[in-house]
């Protein structure tokens, strides 16, 4: 097995280099590719100093998979380099998620879905995987037809400069100097803000609507309704989500932590409250505080939280090359 990774100096890009290491034993070996700036630099993977290089139609070559941690109009670009050279796209990008031919895979919910590709392979959104984590296994009691979630995203969903901001933030403001944000359009530092990405439809930002159109093509719920507010908050790492549903028949508490329990890649909390600092820098999705919802008639309230990085980018792609290597 012989895996690149594209955009390989980000965050995403430096956690798929470790959960390759992690998950895939059997790669033997890794390509790094990364933009001009980048080229030279270098990476440990086991034992090797790998050398970072800019993609081309020579470097390409002979790869079985490249894992993508770039932007939607990279993803774009070098999409036909990296199929045409025979190897699987998995994009962590949004470019691909919507279009009909390409399959949107979180690997324990619809990993099936992979085996139906053309090349290319999307990640889905992280805070829509950790989301759809938490409901798919209700999902299976019975439909879901309605979700309203909010989602409390932490900055490294802003990559490394999002981490960067925080820490000066709160260093500044200890220090009594001004803040200036860059990366966030008002200060992080002690702070939420209620909006992530740019407004599309009806005052719902592009961040809010992945949540209805990637649940409905991973839970195969074309009617999947779902109001989401998305907030920024001072945290390091990992999303949290508060979320209600409601499914087709009513699901009592008990059965819904019990499907949950026997999930893979889910724990529930019985005895503690998941938070982001108990689920950061590991794979496994955290449920707890379901109940009944006073909202929806036989619906439930729901709490989880997830390492975006890692299971909600890096680790769900890695686990999708895992998943295809395992069925095929």
């Amino acid at each position: 097995m012989k895996i690149g990774i594209l955009g390989a100096t980000g965050a995403v890009g430096r956690q798929m280099l470790q959960c390759i290491e992690e998950q895939l034993p059997e790669c033997e070996e890794v390509r790094l590719f990364a933009s001009e700036r980048s080229r030279g630099k270098t990476a440990k993977w086991k034992q090797e100093t790998l050398t970072i290089d800019v993609l081309n139609e020579e470097n390409v070559q002979g790869l079985d998979y490249v894992l993508g941690a770039v932007s939607a109009s990279l993803a774009k670009e070098y999409a036909p380099l990296i199929t045409g050279a025979g190897a699987v796209f998995v994009d962590n990008s949004r470019y691909f998620r919507l279009f009909d031919d390409v399959p949107l895979v979180v690997p324990e919910i619809n990993g099936e879905d992979a085996l139906k590709h053309h090349g290319i392979i999307a990640n889905p959104n992280c805070s829509t995987i950790i989301t759809m984590m938490a409901a798919a296994p209700i999902a299976k009691i019975s439909p879901i037809t309605k979700i309203i979630a909010s989602t409390y995203q932490a900055v490294s969903g802003a990559g490394i400069e999002g981490m960067r901001e925080l820490t000066e933030q709160v260093k500044a403001i200890s220090e009594g100097n001004k803040v200036e944000p860059h990366v966030f359009p008002a200060q992080i530092a002690y702070n939420c803000i209620p909006a992530i990405g740019s407004e599309q439809e009806e005052g719902y930002t592009s961040e809010e609507m992945k949540m209805q159109y990637e649940g409905r093509k991973i839970l195969h719920l074309p009617e999947l309704k779902v109001t989401c507010t998305c907030v920024r908050v001072p945290v390091y790492r990992s999303h949290s989500i508060s979320f209600s549903l409601q499914c087709e028949e009513p699901v009592e508490p008990e059965q819904a932590i019990k499907a949950i329990k026997a999930f893979p890649g889910d724990v529930y909390a019985d005895d503690f409250l998941p938070m982001p600092l108990d689920t950061s820098d590991q794979d496994l999705v955290y449920v707890g505080r379901i109940r009944r919802d006073l909202v929806f008639d036989g619906g439930l309230a729901v709490w989880c939280c997830g390492d975006q990085i890692r299971k909600g980018a890096a680790s769900n792609a890695v686990a999708i090359i895992r998943y295809l290597h395992d069925h095929l």
